[in-house]
């Protein structure tokens, strides 16, 4: 399996999702979303995944099907908990480029206004800045690539990222 698919990684409201599609487009990838893929497998949405199985029941389905993507010429979108899982990290890694998607704290508090209807993953008593303290060291460690978003809109990201993917 060639590592020609890219993965990208980060917090949720970076835009991972909405910068794929767009990347896809301009690199004539195919553009996947793990969220989707998870949504389709167990026929149910993420929020009442989470809802029925509590945060690491959903990380444990989120792990296996992300383990298990098949994918060539790919973007694939991942949700920001992916991370947590090492059998999909490792998947991930092994199939792809991996690129983080990186805002800092305040830029994101105001993009992810409604974090619980999005079905972020929250531990009990967690709040986003406890997620972003306790993620933010697992994007770094799993990216090759890691993409400042701070003051780039989307076109200026998606520009971003093929110029690193060149050099």
């Amino acid at each position: 399996m060639m590592k020609d698919n890219i993965v990208l990684i980060g917090m949720p409201g970076v835009g991972k999702s909405t910068v794929g599609v767009i990347l896809a487009k301009v690199l004539g990838y195919q553009f996947m979303d793990a969220d989707l893929l998870i949504q389709q497998e167990e026929g149910k949405l993420l929020r009442e995944i989470i809802e029925e199985r509590g945060t690491e029941g959903f990380i444990q389905v989120e792990n296996r099907v992300n383990a298990s993507i098949q994918a060539e010429h790919a973007i694939i979108a991942t949700g920001g908990s992916v991370v947590y899982g090492a059998e999909a990290m490792a998947h991930l890694c092994d199939i792809g480029t991996v690129i983080y998607l990186k805002l800092p704290y305040p830029a994101l508090d105001e993009r992810l206004a409604d974090i619980k209807g999005r079905g972020v993953v929250l531990k009990k008593g967690q709040n986003l800045r406890n997620l972003f303290e306790e993620r933010s060291p697992l994007y770094e460690r799993y990216a090759d690539i890691t993409i400042e978003e701070a003051g780039l809109n989307v076109e200026q990201t998606v520009e971003r990222i093929i110029e690193r993917l060149k050099s």
